[in-house]
């Protein structure tokens, strides 16, 4: 992988300590390349940050899903007894329970939750249980096969397959594993922004619903005290949808897009990132930095690159 150009700066008593680089692309309403660093035509895998598009799909193949309950589908949830209550009923609406879902077993995501959890991992508890809960409520809906339903091949993957390259623009030719065990469709950066410039500016009212429940229910999508949760809350009409190794989508209601991959995987500074990537769009937010500590005081703290200045 091409490493992209610094984005993040670690400074320890003014001098750069660390660095993270990556690809970022910011998108104007009028679609035009506002900021544009790095290369945004090689493959990332965009991990959990296109569930959007996944469950999109799974709307267009007839599944019914309630508000939260899409909102769940759509999440990397922390494992809070709320997530975990919503997963159930996607699979209760159509006569299933968690012994359906064939993802990755875990304790949850969110540290408290995981400090709270009792017993061993399990596949409720882990943050991509509302989309595998959603993944085979859509194969019940259609009589699809529950067992295979992780299999790249299968009515229910081709279907997210197509609803990837009609929105994103660009034909999947590099599939793979993701952490849950369902299908990964890599994309380039910049056909990501497309596609979430393309679900967040649709009269399609799929694409609608999806967007909608998750700017209704940021906590479901993440967790309380977590990154697109808090900018979810803080701005109205902003979608947000990280996922692992350090890929974020953002957009608007007017079309607006940021999308960004930090080569080395880590989310450190995504805070940061994302305040600034904002006021580019004219969206000024007071976040609490990152702070870089020694010997228990504040000695320095995590910035933006020169390049996004």
């Amino acid at each position: 992988m091409n490493s992209g150009e610094v984005l993040l700066e670690v400074v320890r008593n003014d001098l750069v300590e660390s660095i993270h680089s990556g690809h970022l692309l910011i998108l104007g309403s009028d679609g035009r390349e506002v900021l544009a660093l790095g290369d945004l035509d090689q493959l990332i895998y965009p991990r959990s940050a296109v569930k959007s598009l996944q469950t999109a799909a799974m709307l267009r193949a007839g599944v019914k899903l309630n508000e939260q309950q899409i909102a769940l589908a759509c999440a990397s949830h922390a494992g809070s007894t709320e997530h975990l209550s919503v997963v159930r009923s996607t699979l209760a609406r159509v006569g299933l329970d968690e012994s359906s879902l064939l993802n990755t077993a875990d304790k949850p995501l969110g540290l408290l939750e995981r400090a709270a959890w009792v017993g061993p991992p399990s596949p409720l508890a882990a943050n991509c249980s509302g989309k595998h809960a959603a993944m085979v409520a859509t194969c019940k809906t259609n009589n699809w096969d529950l067992a295979s339903y992780k299999d790249p091949s299968h009515p229910l993957q081709l279907a997210i397959a197509n609803e990837f390259e009609i929105s994103s623009g660009e034909e999947i030719s590099h599939i793979a594993v993701d952490g849950c065990g369902a299908p990964l469709f890599a994309l380039s950066l910049r056909a990501l922004a497309r596609a979430m410039r393309s679900l967040a500016l649709s009269e399609d009212p799929i694409h609608k619903s999806v967007i909608r429940s998750c700017i209704n229910n940021p906590v479901l999508v993440s967790g309380i005290n977590r990154l697109p949760t808090l900018l979810m809350q803080r701005v109205d009409g902003l979608f947000v949808k990280d996922g692992a190794e350090s890929v974020m989508v953002m957009a608007t209601s007017s079309g607006e897009v940021i999308v960004w991959k930090i080569s080395d995987g880590s989310q450190r500074g995504a805070g940061e990132l994302a305040r600034v990537s904002l006021s580019h769009l004219g969206i000024n937010l007071d976040l609490e930095p990152e702070y870089v500590m020694g010997g228990g005081q504040v000695v320095g703290q995590i910035r933006a690159s020169k390049l996004l200045l």
